[in-house]
């Protein structure tokens, strides 16, 4: 009996991960071998890097927000303390939203915040 070795199914599978690894340079986008190992590396780093942006956002968010408050003589933690002592619901994406496209608007949540410090 000849031997069966599932060839089309074999070819289909290394081209799938051969097409996954379009774009890669060199060997990486040619060699079985070198496509499976950087493509399973590159699925683990987009996971990684999909948390790690969350957190890259936050520290922006954080800058901007810490920008603005010094423009209204006031510290940043100083300035989220007072706006959770305010009640004010607004996170900081929402926050330095608002210190970008409505200063006067920020004016006044600085204000509100600076009243529930005194």
């Amino acid at each position: 009996m000849t031997r069966a070795t599932n060839a089309p199914a074999s070819r289909r599978r290394r081209q799938r991960r051969l097409n996954q690894a379009k774009g890669f340079y060199g060997a990486r986008s040619k060699l079985f071998r070198m496509a499976t190992e950087s493509v399973d590396r590159a699925m683990a780093m987009a996971t990684a890097h999909r948390r790690k942006k969350k957190t890259e956002f936050r520290a922006l968010w954080i800058m901007r927000l810490t920008a603005a408050c010094r423009q209204h003589d006031i510290t940043y933690s100083r300035f989220m303390d007072g706006a959770h002592k305010a009640d004010i619901g607004l996170n900081r994406k929402m926050l330095s939203e608002i210190a970008i496209h409505d200063p006067d608007g920020f004016a006044q949540i600085v204000a509100q915040a600076k009243s529930k410090l005194a």
